[in-house]
């Protein structure tokens, strides 16, 4: 099974934080060092401070100060350390390490240890928000189904069942592994796979996911796939991918801070010793304007405005049960402008249903439907499944059928048993045509019928029409809703489908989508694709099938229908929905938007903030308590507003 999750503690390259050699803090017995040292430091330091005004009592204070120094600094020096050692530059740590030195150069103890610990207590609140943000995933693997029940009632380690073994699962049990119900009935929540709370009723036939809690009844399953390829493994695997990629704007602030530190290193050295060694400057007066610009161009709350934003953003969604594979896929998803839909298991169901039945000849319902399904029983067509479906709906007998013949994309021919042996057909025009009767009296309802989308199935009895079925794809419910949101969000909603132009039209206008192009082979629809993206810029396209992946690769976001999608429609995909609702595409997108405006409003802040006390910082405006208060006070705004993503 999947291995525990392990949430990473560094946001970033250039921001090396913690001190285990896997860059976690916490020690022996699972403690967090790093928090408790952090408190230590803390009180530390809030102690020193009464103790040096309240009862003047400078030499405890003193001792009290390098507490808090020590203890709040032991991770920021690791850090430190780790960066020259192993990334070879400069990072944030060393620029707090450098200004800490030298306020203990200078004597100012207080001012020392205000940097160290308001440095570690907004890491501390980084780390939080990291954490914060990843709650789901964690429940998630807590939920890791482990062990599975066959049907001897042997019970094994799930990682030991095979493909097509029989397992059973009792009330309230998880189901251990992705399969399909043989036996039995029952209501199964499906929250964790899909994100919605409401069960779903499940029976001979139904599909049902590793993860999902079985609520009521008995069932036996046989097992579609192993453990480790799942749909529950590989939300895991999605999402520990995409909390480990790194969106364009971190990548950015990386390397910015990558040549950032260093020059801000080089500038201090300069302030502190040009104006006293050639300008006549007071050396400590000059030191202390290079320790502020040192504390002030900490640029904690610019490097970590992105990665907390991203993390908030990817665990909130997950939590709907939309997978954003990764944080370049999350910002461009803020800058799509068009959004191509398939068709058939997209907008519709993909589950044909018999919408008109019209009788010829004096035929009855009765009569068509027991003469279809009796044809229909040796077809693996997709539209045979409807026919016999309301058949059996409607009590029908399918009629008894011989010498039952295949003709490719037409229909089907066979000998009725039981209606004196004659030949009947059940297709398409083509097929009746071909079979020498007239189609002249049935045309005018045929195509009116295709007009309406409807996929027309005629059925004769010897030269006899006998009647026509219209079967349609039922629309989703949300689909119309989604559509209008789109629209809202001045993105267009475009069609692109293999099926025939009035079937494509019809769907389009009963969701009031404007640009419209059926008929289209996989090749075609990639084409469309790249025209979309030539014409509007950033272009998502949505799927569900093997023939849409294709088309998912090239779009700049490819979104997968997740519950019931293929698994390479999924795996193209860059965003994938396991709970097929489409109002989790405006969603996503406005997601995108709202994280793109917070990192713009993070950075803009951070960056705001250090330019107004740099300038203070050169010509002594600004001392070191502002700018410790300045740059921490920041980095928690900072945090404390990309949070506000996960909800």
């Amino acid at each position: 099974m999947h291995k525990k999750y392990q949430a990473q503690k560094n946001s970033c390259q250039s921001c090396d934080h913690g001190a285990g050699r896997d860059g976690s803090s916490a020690g022996f017995a699972g403690l967090d060092w790093k928090k408790i040292l952090t408190g230590i430091s803390g009180a530390s330091f809030l102690l020193a401070l009464f103790f040096s005004w309240a009862i003047n009592a400078g030499e405890a204070a003193k001792i009290l100060y390098f507490i808090s120094i020590f203890t709040g600094g032991y991770y920021v020096f690791s850090g430190a350390v780790r960066g020259l050692l192993k990334q070879k530059f400069l990072n944030i740590d060393f620029l707090v390490i450098i200004a800490a030195i030298g306020a203990i150069y200078i004597n100012q103890l207080a001012e020392a240890a205000a940097v160290i610990f308001f440095f570690s207590l907004a890491e501390v609140f980084e780390e939080y928000g990291i954490e914060r943000s990843r709650k789901a995933m964690e429940t998630l693997v807590k939920k890791s189904p482990r062990f599975a029940i066959l049907k001897n009632g042997e019970e094994i380690a799930v990682e030991q069942v095979k493909i097509n073994d029989i397992i059973i699962v009792r009330p309230g049990d998880m189901i251990p592994l992705d399969g399909i119900v043989i036996k039995g009935s029952s209501s199964v929540d499906e929250a964790t796979i899909t994100g919605e709370p409401i069960p779903k009723d499940k029976r001979e036939g139904s599909a049902v996911f590793a993860g999902a809690i079985n609520q009521n009844g008995y069932l036996e399953i046989k097992t579609t796939k192993e453990s480790k390829n799942s749909t529950f493994s590989k939300i895991i695997e999605l999402i520990e991918k995409a909390q480990k990629s790194r969106a364009p704007a971190q990548e950015f602030i990386d390397k910015f801070a990558k040549y950032y530190t260093p020059a801000v290193v080089i500038t201090a050295v300069l302030v502190a010793f040009i104006p006293p060694l050639f300008f006549g400057g007071i050396f400590l007066d000059w030191m202390y304007r290079a320790l502020v610009l040192l504390v002030i161009s900490c640029p904690c709350a610019l490097v970590i405005s992105t990665p907390v934003s991203v993390a908030s953003a990817i665990g909130g969604a997950s939590r709907r049960g939309v997978l954003i594979k990764g944080g370049k896929y999350l910002e461009a998803l803020g800058k799509i402008k068009a959004v191509a839909f398939d068709k058939t298991g997209t907008l519709t169901l993909g589950e044909p249903y018999i919408a008109d039945i019209i009788t010829f000849n004096g035929f009855t319902e009765k009569d068509i439907l027991a003469d279809a399904a009796g044809i229909e029983k040796f077809s693996s067509h997709p539209l045979a499944k409807s026919i016999l479906n309301l058949a059996q709906k409607k009590g029908i007998t399918p009629h008894i059928m011989a010498e039952y013949e295949n003709i490719a994309g037409k229909g089907s021919k066979a000998n009725c048993l039981i209606c004196d042996d004659v030949k009947h057909c059940v297709g398409n025009l083509k097929l009746i045509e071909s079979s020498g009767i007239s189609i002249k009296e049935v045309l005018k309802e045929t195509e009116r019928l295709e007009k309406e989308g409807k996929t027309i199935v005629l059925v004769s009895k010897g030269d006899k029409i006998m009647g026509a079925m219209a079967i349609a794809d039922k629309i989703r419910d949300n689909a119309a809703a989604a559509i209008k949101k789109l629209n809202e969000l001045g993105t267009r909603p475009v069609m692109l489908t293999g099926d025939n132009k009035y079937t494509a039209d019809f769907t389009a206008k009963q969701l009031s989508i404007q640009e419209t192009y059926a008929s289209l082979l996989p090749d075609e629809k990639v084409k469309k694709i790249k025209e979309l993206k030539n014409k509007f810029g950033f272009t998502a396209m949505v799927g569900d099938g093997v023939n849409d992946a294709p088309s998912l690769a090239t779009s700049t976001v490819g979104i997968a229908m997740g519950a019931g999608g293929s698994d390479v429609a999924i795996e193209t995909a860059d965003v994938a929905l396991m709970n097929n609702n489409l109002l989790n595409i405006p969603y996503a997108i406005n997601l995108g938007e709202k994280t793109l405006k917070t990192i713009k409003y993070n950075i803009t802040a951070a960056l705001g903030v250090k330019a107004i006390f740099l300038v203070l910082a050169v010509f002594g405006l600004a001392n070191l308590g502002y700018a410790i208060g300045a740059d921490s006070g920041i980095a928690i705004l900072v945090i404390l507003n990309s949070l506000r993503l996960f909800r």
